[in-house]
């Protein structure tokens, strides 16, 4: 493992850490844990979260794709902000999934595709409305997402891949949070340093052009790609990648909201919104379901 995959390991479970303080399972939550979606119970397992209020009744899902750099984070760090999401409404799949550089990309992609699988088998068990699913992802999470959306969106590109979505699959829409969606390797790169170091742990071939090229997002975005909501803010240190986002979603006409939240007096910081008991968490997350619920 590089220096730097280590440093995110220990660095961001400290930082998660103090966010989630004294956090516990809001009463008003049903919750299903560590329910295994893949042959490996310690990477492939995922949460359901549900309102205790709709009982009985469908709802619409919401995927969460954790963030960490491709290297760290699982379902138990984005447990209470997935909470968060389901006491607006929805059933939240919150899953941990395999992370470089033990698994080398496409493994999480495929992990995605296999819990997208599994919410579709699995809609009457659980009360999903599987004609509504949407997803969230940040950071790195948003890069894993951004992917698979163009996966499902674009055969072109699915067709560079190992593994199958499900047939006619396209999230209704997704939330992609102070994301990594264009990835440049160099000194002309427009991608931060620690970034441009956990390529080298998270693909095969340590980032040749070619790889640099599939992990593009705005690369495979056709105008079949799902509506998009997207935000940054003046502290995130990837808020450079939004404007490459709006620019090629506004091309392929695919409807988005692009929200910069913070100021210069205020500038937050990156994947804000995982921060619960901030006011500026709370709006985002409630624009952001505001937005998915524009496609009920």
């Amino acid at each position: 493992m590089s220096q730097a995959s280590d440093m995110v390991r220990t660095e961001f479970k400290k930082g998660d850490d103090i966010r989630d303080a004294g956090l516990t399972t809001p009463e008003d939550i049903i919750r299903y844990d560590d329910i295994v979606y893949g042959e490996d119970p310690k990477w492939q397992s995922l949460d359901v979260y549900r309102p205790k209020s709709a009982e009985g009744k469908k709802l619409p899902v919401i995927v969460s794709v954790h963030g960490g750099g491709w290297v760290y984070g699982d379902k138990e760090r984005y447990q209470f902000y997935c909470m968060n999401l389901a006491q607006r409404g929805f059933a939240v799949v919150n899953y941990t999934y395999r992370l470089a550089p033990e698994y080398k990309y496409p493994s999480s992609l495929e992990d995605t595709n296999s819990v997208f699988t599994w919410i579709l088998a699995h809609g009457g068990e659980y009360g999903f409305d599987t004609a509504h699913i949407f997803g969230v992802g940040d950071s790195a999470g948003g890069h894993n997402l951004g992917l698979y959306a163009g996966i499902c969106t674009n055969p072109q590109y699915a067709a560079g891949y190992g593994f199958k979505t499900p047939e006619g699959f396209a999230p209704t829409a997704i939330g992609l949070h102070c994301g990594a969606h264009r990835i440049e390797i160099g000194q002309e790169g427009n991608t931060d340093d620690l970034t441009q170091r956990l390529m080298a742990d998270f693909l095969p071939e340590k980032g040749t052009e070619k790889e640099l090229e599939l992990i593009d997002v705005t690369k495979h975005i056709t105008e079949k790609y799902p509506p998009t909501f997207f935000m940054t803010c003046p502290g995130d240190f990837l808020k450079n990648q939004a404007p490459l986002l709006a620019e090629q979603l506004a091309e392929k006409n695919v409807p988005f909201m692009y929200r910069m939240y913070g100021s210069g007096q205020k500038p937050l910081a990156h994947v804000f919104h995982c921060d619960i008991k901030s006011e500026d968490a709370k709006l985002c997350n409630y624009e952001v379901c505001d937005f998915f619920k524009r496609y009920l």
